[in-house]
This record gives structure tokens, sequence and C-alpha cells, in this order.
């Protein structure tokens, strides 16, 4: 029996709930070709926060590559308020996506499915055709990153590329574009990947651990004090 996004909402109604969760360079293409179709990966990534300029070339880029229409975005940059005294003004940019988590809230409360891991990549992802536009995968995300797409009418969110630039042996189209290389991605189960290394090498934080997502983003801090999460 299908499930038609007017029949699911027709049956569900308004009923909206949220869930706790229990506690040196760019790859070769060719590379990151192969490692896609190898399975047991868990794709993540890096935000150098003290590299972020704040450009917001990735920003550009995913909505570019990935088609993302205006009014809603994928990918967000924001600036702090200024920290310091004139003349000795600085800022932190912190990068505002899907934290691509192992424990993905989203997909537990999806009732059709069309939230899911990737069992290769473990990549976080929204099957378009299957989503009924429910929401509830938008009240349950604790990181509020994801949205409505405009013109498909279903769930929306960073999927790190995965049918785009990752599809064609790319790097996710905000890594590549990156001036300062503030972005590292790579596959966390090899200890040798860049991503492994720099995540042993710098002191890193990962957004809300305290609920048991397990997020896949991980940030080198800005200023001094965060603990490796």
């Amino acid at each position: 029996m299908t499930c038609s996004r007017r029949n699911f909402l027709a049956g569900a109604g308004a009923v909206i709930f949220t869930t706790g969760v229990s506690g040196s360079n760019l790859l070769g293409r060719q590379t990151l070709a192969a490692t896609m179709e190898d399975g047991a990966k868990r794709y993540g990534m890096v935000h150098d926060e003290t590299l972020c300029i704040g450009c917001t070339a990735c920003t550009e880029a995913c909505r570019e590559v990935n088609k993302v229409p205006e009014g809603v975005a994928r990918l967000q940059i924001v600036r702090s308020e200024p920290q310091g005294e004139y003349p000795n003004v600085d800022y932190q940019f912190t990068r505002i996506s899907c934290q691509h988590c192992d424990n993905a809230p989203c997909v537990h409360v999806c009732p059709t499915g069309a939230a899911f891991k990737d069992p290769e990549t473990g990549i976080v992802d929204v099957d378009g055709d299957k989503c009924v536009g429910c929401g509830y995968c938008l009240a349950a995300c604790p990181y509020q990153v994801r949205f409505f797409n405009p013109e498909t009418k279903s769930a929306d969110k960073c999927d790190f590329c995965r049918k785009t630039n990752l599809k064609e042996g790319k790097e996710p189209a905000c890594v590549e574009s990156c001036p300062t290389k503030a972005l590292t991605f790579g596959d966390l189960n090899d200890p040798n990947s860049k991503v492994s290394q720099l995540i042993k090498q710098k002191p890193v934080y990962r957004s809300k651990v305290e609920l048991g997502t397990q997020p896949k983003l991980y940030k080198v801090p800005h200023g001094k004090g965060e603990i490796k999460g």
C-alpha cells in the first residue's frame, strides 16, 4: 500500500512532536569515487574556525551545485559579535548545517523512511519521493538545520553533496570552494585519512554531544577552553 503525502497528512492531522535521544590536500577524485562504492564508510567533516574568514564562498557553491532555491539554505556561516577591543577586534565564524549524526533523531521519527542514514557512507539523507511533509524530522532535529524545499515540497538539508559532487568523485562543493582550506572532508573510519588525522592533531568540539546524537561535524575552536568531544 502506497502512502502519498496527501493521504498521510489527512490521517496524521496536525500532530507534531519532538523526541529525545539516548544518551594535506583535497582527496583525489578517483580515490573518493572508489570509496563511495566500498561501504562501511563514515564520512565526516571538520570546520576550522581559526581559518574561516566568513567569505561565504561555501554557501554560494552549495547553492549553485545543489540547486538550492532562494529563501532556504543547506549551509550557513554565522558571525559572532565583535570580540576584543579596537584595534584588536576579531570575529568567530561558525558553520550551521546538518551534523550527519550516527544516532540521528530525524531518522528515528520519520514515519515513511524518507529520512535515512546511508549504510555505505554514513551520510544522513532524504528520499524526496517518500517524504510526506509531516515535519516530524524538522521538529526532532536538535540542530534545527532541516527545512522544506519550496520547489520539491519535501524535507531538505545538507547531504555532503552525495547526489552531486560525491557522485562525480569530487569533494563537497563547500570544501572545493573554500579559499582558506577551512573545511576538511573524509572517512572517519580510516585512521589515516586527513580528516581523522586532523581530529587527532587539533583540539576539536562538536555541538550538543550531550544529547547522544553522535554528530560527525567537528569544529576547531576559534577561542580557548573547548575540549575534544
